[in-house]
């Protein structure tokens, strides 16, 4: 599935370079122009990001974010800042399909484990975000990439598999931004060492043949930010390419 992404700040449509605030990229394009136009495109899902919320949970974008997601043309996963089972409540009564949880699945696992055992598997997507050392450890940051961890993405997800994680969106986080192509290592590694986890593939997917180059790596479905934002293809294009690879 091809899975177009909106990233948010105060409102703008907005792209990080490699998840660092103060490489940010402002795009023209409003957040409802977007959702809409990646809908009519055939998009499946649509992946949006509270960057602010992801900074601050207390300053969360509601009033935007539920006018992307009540009475919106296309199921969409939502994430940033969620802390709490209140904020899980909050984004699926304000119209979300998912509930995107980063920080706090390698924080606090326990109560994360307890969300996905009350709302489901379905309802809840683990955005377990990697640093690779030089070693190969896939090590996990949190609070929006801002605190490092030694926390391995194994360790953290071995333990999820017992309270029915279902969905999982990985990024390298040095590829995201960067249009220099996927770690396709990565999502052969993970997809087949967890096959009943659909993953999600996100960073550096810059053409059309990255999109190609992740379909026989298990993967369930590649979000796409930056490259649709900047014209490199379409997502009509994504999505064909996706079904001929």
């Amino acid at each position: 599935m091809i899975i177009p992404a909106i990233d948010l700040i105060n409102g703008k449509t907005v792209r990080l370079y490699q998840g660092s605030y103060d490489q940010t990229t402002e795009y023209t394009q409003s957040p409802l122009q977007l959702r809409d136009l990646y809908a009519e495109a055939g998009a499946g899902l649509l992946h949006l990001v509270d960057l602010t919320g992801a900074k601050n949970a207390a300053e969360r974008q509601l009033p935007l974010l539920k006018q992307l997601m009540q009475n919106a043309p296309l199921p969409v996963q939502v994430g940033g800042g969620v802390r709490t089972e209140a904020d899980v409540e909050q984004l699926l009564e304000a119209g979300a399909s998912r509930v995107v949880v980063g920080s706090v699945a390698i924080r606090q696992p326990e109560l994360v484990s307890d969300w996905l055992r009350q709302y489901g598997g379905e309802r809840i997507v683990l955005a377990l975000d990697v640093v690779i050392r030089a070693d190969g450890a896939k090590t996990l940051p949190s609070h929006g990439w801002i605190e490092q961890s030694e926390l391995r993405l194994e360790q953290l997800l071995d333990g999820y598999l017992s309270s029915g994680a279902r969905h999982v969106l990985c990024t390298d986080i040095s590829k995201d931004g960067t249009l220099q192509g996927p770690n396709q290592a990565l999502y052969h590694e993970v997809a087949a060492r967890y096959p009943q986890i659909v993953w999600q593939a996100s960073g550096g997917v810059g053409a059309l043949s990255d999109i190609s180059a992740l379909k026989p790596t298990g993967v369930g479905g590649v979000i796409l930010g930056r490259a649709l934002l900047e014209g490199k293809f379409t997502v009509q294009e994504a999505i064909q390419c996706w079904q001929d690879a």
